[in-house]
């Protein structure tokens, strides 16, 4: 009789178990809809307010001084409100937010997903779109990440852990910025291993919210590469020396940019003692003037991935687009307006790729077929320098260009990349801008208190 209990006992607790785990699948399916749902009307409405930027910029100065006018009052306006709405109702909505959903889920930041779902969406939608040098994937991640937590908090199943959802949510976020639902599976799994609680079945649920919101942007946006350029054949077996010099370069430049970027932060936090309009008029007169006069130095920067990798570009203003556009990212993060650091950092690695490529070339032609092939292992080079998160850095640059072939020369220049800056001491961004929030946070409270 009692054999017979304990049995039955076992049989309740493995059922109970079970049900708990296709629980989170089907809660991960669900995020990964909505999430694409979410991010494809971001992506849609972004478009439009960028198509509507250029077109403001390519008319300034037809029609005398009103024609200059308007640009600089559409990016001041873009950025104040921008700026306003995120220190006004959800100061965790600035910046990319990736640090935020790292620090949610070690307990140590709130995710409040009722004032950070529509300020973020909204705030990014003007940053963004002023022309800020920022992505559209921190605010998906951090969109993605939010929708997990509401989910849970909605449906009110406390026998499933916040931290699977959420992570299957940041999946998702990614997935549907980029088309990249391998990259947002890699980047949870490697940027959040010291957070996110591996087994199956969460595996399994970032597998499906990643997937599921893939399906759902290229059903409404678009199933092409978000890149398009040319597919290259796979490189010379014996120029994967020059990759090695390229990652080693790689390290450095993401040794500087993280270093650059702390200390742009810490200057700008004056910033935060003066009225916002005064910030937007001067950030917003600076990226308008820049922009009329030299527009492949303003935005994302997917045109001027596809022009750079066309060769369009000589050397000189290749090394000057790569330096202007280094110190212009860093500055339009600064300022705490909504966008992420991942499509800034892919257009410098290109940028700069293209520039390592050309000039190599030069000297070594029988082993460089076409410089481009150097342009996409800087993209993954300078992001796994930045962020430490090689595989992420590689599978990002194959996915967004469909450069299969190239796996080898890549896995070459991340590891390179990612060793190197981590033997100069090179945190990840991610860590180091998180560790600043929480100081910030303490500092706020024992003044306050």
């Amino acid at each position: 009789m009692m054999k017979l209990k304990t049995s039955y006992k076992k049989y309740q607790r493995f059922k109970n178990e079970n049900n708990k785990n296709f629980k989170l699948l089907f809660y991960a399916l669900l995020i990964g809809i909505i999430v694409g749902l979410v991010g494809a009307i971001f992506r849609i409405v972004l478009s439009y307010i960028e198509i509507f930027r250029v077109n403001l910029y390519e008319n300034a100065g037809n029609s005398g001084f009103i024609s200059w006018l308007w640009p600089i009052l559409f990016a001041i306006t873009g950025i104040s409100i921008a700026l306003y709405l995120v220190r006004k109702f959800a100061p965790e909505a600035s910046g990319s937010g990736v640090q935020e959903i790292e620090g949610a889920l070690d307990g140590l930041r709130p995710m409040r997903w009722k004032r950070v779902l529509p300020i973020k969406f909204i705030a990014s939608l003007f940053s963004l779109g002023s022309g800020l040098l920022l992505g559209r994937e921190g605010p998906t991640i951090q969109l993605g990440a939010n929708i997990g937590k509401m989910v849970k908090d909605t449906w009110g199943k406390s026998d499933i852990e916040s931290n699977s959802l959420v992570s299957a949510g940041a999946a998702a976020g990614l997935s549907s910025a980029f088309n990249a639902p391998f990259a947002g599976i890699i980047f949870v799994i490697e940027e959040m291993h010291g957070q996110f609680k591996f087994n199956f079945y969460s595996v399994a649920a970032i597998m499906i919210a990643a997937g599921a919101a893939d399906f759902i942007v290229r059903i409404l946006v678009n199933s092409k590469p978000v890149i398009e350029i040319m597919v290259f054949p796979s490189p010379d077996i014996f120029g994967l020396w020059i990759f090695i010099i390229l990652g080693l370069l790689c390290s450095i430049i993401g040794y500087v940019y993280n270093k650059l970027l702390v200390i742009s932060l810490d200057l700008f936090k004056f910033s935060f003692k003066i009225p916002i309009i005064y910030t937007g008029i001067t950030v917003g007169l600076i990226i308008a003037i820049i922009g009329m006069f030299f527009p492949n130095l303003i935005g994302g920067g997917y045109d001027l991935i596809t022009k750079g990798v066309g060769h369009s570009f000589t050397l000189s203003f290749l090394l000057l687009l790569f330096i202007a556009r280094l110190l212009l990212s860093i500055f339009s993060y600064s300022t705490g307006a909504p966008g992420g650091i991942f499509l800034p950092m892919l257009t410098l690695g290109v940028i700069f790729g293209m520039f390592f490529g050309t000039s190599m070339q030069h000297y070594f032609p029988d082993l460089i077929s076409h410089p481009g092939v150097y342009a996409i292992a800087g993209m993954a080079g300078i992001f796994s320098a930045t962020v430490r998160a090689p595989l992420t850095g590689l599978v990002l640059a194959i996915e967004m260009t469909s450069n299969y072939e190239l796996i080898l020369p890549l896995i070459v220049t991340t590891v390179i990349a990612s060793v190197f800056t981590a033997l100069l001491g090179n945190e990840p961004i991610y860590t180091t801008l998180l560790k600043r929030t929480l100081e910030n946070t303490k500092q706020e409270e024992y003044t306050k208190g």
